[in-house]
């Protein structure tokens, strides 16, 4: 759109009631709406359970907890020990 256009359509504009600009505004916002493109809706959670094989990276849930839980409390006690 060119400029001298949109110029002439914000004066013509400016010449509507209030009420008028709103239901212009209305359409305008109804009419881009329309343009953009649709968001895919997002996964729930229970939709998408079950989709990887078990174990998924060949270890247990439970075994992974406990073994990062037990790398973090070595690794906090050599640096509480000063040895990191």
């Amino acid at each position: 759109m060119t400029t001298t256009l949109l110029d002439d359509l914000i004066e013509k504009v400016d010449a509507l009631t209030a009420e008028d600009q709103l239901r212009l505004a209305d359409h305008l916002v109804q009419r881009a709406l329309q343009n953009l493109p649709t968001a895919r809706p997002r996964r729930k959670w229970r939709e998408i359970r079950g989709l990887l094989p078990y174990p998924a990276f060949g270890e247990d849930a439970q075994a992974y907890i406990t073994r990062t839980r037990r790398e973090g409390d070595e690794h906090r006690e050599q640096i509480l020990r000063g040895k990191a």
